[in-house]
């Protein structure tokens, strides 16, 4: 779906992976909210609507676009791992590698409502922002109150990881209250979790840190088995950040620095558009961008963790010179070889824009759909489990350490184009979000396709995504057969799939026009929409 207005005298758009979001974010909107209160709003809400992706038990970044003429800005709410949690303590419990559900595999911070409460405090200072945390959560006390019809998606996910998290604590309370998974079309109800964000909106986003509540939610974490505390809870902070910058001609990339693949992003476009390619969605389209990405990717993979323990500077990896050197290096009748690298998550990307020209690109996560799986009783939270993604291994550059950062596939991406139009995109999808994020942009920008058209666009994916441990090339069935024939013939190992298929991740874009027409696309794979007020 696509919707095109000008912004005089209309409030802006949002587009979510969910309608009940977008709605959320549109309503906030025509209340005279501005475009970063109305993400606080869908952000809250498809917390609620899409347990599966997403939660107040996970992280989110944030990219900002506060106007034209002036730089983007970056939150990062990404949770550090707890003080006991160690590679001692880990191997003293018995595991070789890092746990990837259950209680041990809580082992990093939330940091989503401090980004929320980030984005909320920089809002009333510089956009205007005046409307009450009440306000912002309405839409998702409600319908964590009242309940909401279970998608497809969830009752999916629900039913092909129960053998998985059915035994963890909490889970089947929440997610399998009669016994059986979740049936698309039933009334889902999240009481406890209600009650919390009625505590969090009367008394502000502190409390989930330092408050009452976070003594609730450590007193949870601790009673299940997890190295978290509260003193833990107690230390984080959201982070201020400069966005990573890539110039391609006059068209200007930003993206979020490590602990995020955001570089790899940008690494991944910068490659290839040093390739010629002319047409899109031909052979040379998708072996370039497969080549790129695995270039991308060879860099991500050796030294990406969190910054402060990098042994490179990634910037780097932006100059000219590498970005050169790395094009010259693909070959058109040879595919280069893959490693397998794991490196999925469950994730919501959502934009808006408002009336004033700001727009927002943002992304939340509980890294594997449910997360840790673990539900806490007292707060109705689904925690995370991005610590899975450290390393017990000493002497990887991304072994777990107290208070250290784990490495994020996560990461919105925002776009400067020459003719003044600002672009804020993203999508879910482990390692196929750079890759997703490529073809929305290179489509939409230089090969002259509508936003929408972009986004609904066949698509493949090279390694893995949210629920699928395959590492091969996925691609959707709508390319032509001879375009397929020509990438086997060069040693692409391919799995052609359905037409529109979900592993392929839930896009979703906003673009503002220098003459102020807004134009939203939302992705046919999801269950998502667009809403203009």
């Amino acid at each position: 779906m696509i919707i095109e207005q000008g912004y005089s005298g209309f409030g802006g758009a949002v587009t979510a992976p969910h309608h009940l979001a977008a709605q959320a974010g549109g309503r906030v909107l025509a209340a005279g909210g501005n475009a970063i209160e109305a993400m606080i709003a869908a952000a809250a809400c498809i917390a609620v609507v899409y347990p599966h992706m997403n939660g107040l038990g996970g992280d989110n970044f944030w990219l900002i676009h506060p106007g034209r003429g002036i730089k983007p800005i970056g939150f990062d709410a990404c949770g550090a791992a707890a003080e006991l949690a160690d590679t001692k303590w880990y191997r003293e419990s018995g595991y070789e590698h890092m746990p990837t559900r259950g209680p041990k595999a809580t082992s990093t911070v939330a940091g989503a409502v401090s980004g929320w409460g980030k984005a909320y405090e920089w809002s009333s200072r510089h956009c205007d922002g005046k409307l009450p945390l009440t306000r912002l959560f309405e839409d998702a006390i409600y319908y964590a109150r009242a309940g909401f019809s279970v998608t497809d998606t969830l009752a999916r996910n629900a039913h092909l990881k129960r053998s998985e998290l059915e035994f963890v604590e909490g889970y089947s309370n929440l997610f399998m209250p009669s016994g059986s998974t979740l049936c698309p079309g039933e009334r889902f109800c999240q009481p406890q979790l209600a009650l919390t964000l009625e505590r969090l909106a009367a008394r502000g986003f502190d409390d989930f840190y330092t408050g009452e509540l976070a003594h609730d939610i450590a007193e949870d974490l601790k009673q299940v088995g997890s190295p978290l505390r509260v003193a833990d809870l107690n230390r984080h902070q959201p982070i201020q950040v400069d966005p990573l910058q890539l110039s391609l001609g006059e068209t200007v990339l930003f993206n979020m620095p490590p602990p995020t693949q955001g570089i790899s992003s940008l690494m991944l476009l910068g490659i290839f558009s040093r390739l010629g390619v002319e047409y899109a969605d031909r052979f040379e389209y998708i072996h370039g961008l497969l080549e790129s990405t695995k270039r991308a990717f060879s860099y991500r993979d050796r030294y990406l963790t969190d910054p402060e323990h990098m042994t490179v500077d990634p910037r780097q990896w932006l100059s000219d010179a590498l970005l050169d050197r790395n094009a010259t290096t693909i070959k058109w009748e040879q595919a280069a070889p893959w490693p397998a690298k794991e490196g999925g998550g469950d994730t919501v990307w959502l934009g808006s824009v408002d009336a004033q020209g700001r727009v927002v690109s943002f992304i939340q996560s509980l890294y594997w759909e449910f997360g840790s799986g673990v539900v806490l009783p007292q707060t109705g939270i689904t925690w995370q489990n991005r610590g899975s993604s450290f390393s017990l291994d000493s002497g990887h550059h991304n072994c777990l350490k107290p208070f250290q950062r784990p490495f994020h596939t996560i990461q919105p991406a925002l776009a400067h184009l020459p003719d003044g139009r600002v672009v804020a995109y993203g999508t879910m999808g482990g390692d196929g979000q750079p890759q997703t994020q490529a073809m929305i942009l290179s489509r939409y920008a230089w090969y002259g396709q509508g936003i929408q058209q972009a986004i609904s666009a066949p698509r493949w994916l090279l390694g893995r995504t949210w629920g699928s441990e395959v590492t091969n090339v996925r691609i959707e069935n709508r390319f032509p057969a001879e375009v397929l024939d020509r990438l086997l013939s060069v040693g692409h190992e391919l799995e052609v799939i359905g037409p529109y298929d979900d592993i392929m991740g839930h896009a979703g874009a906003i673009v503002l026009h220098p003459d102020g027409l807004i134009e939203g696309a939302s992705d046919p794979r999801s269950d998502g929409s667009v809403v203009v007020v």
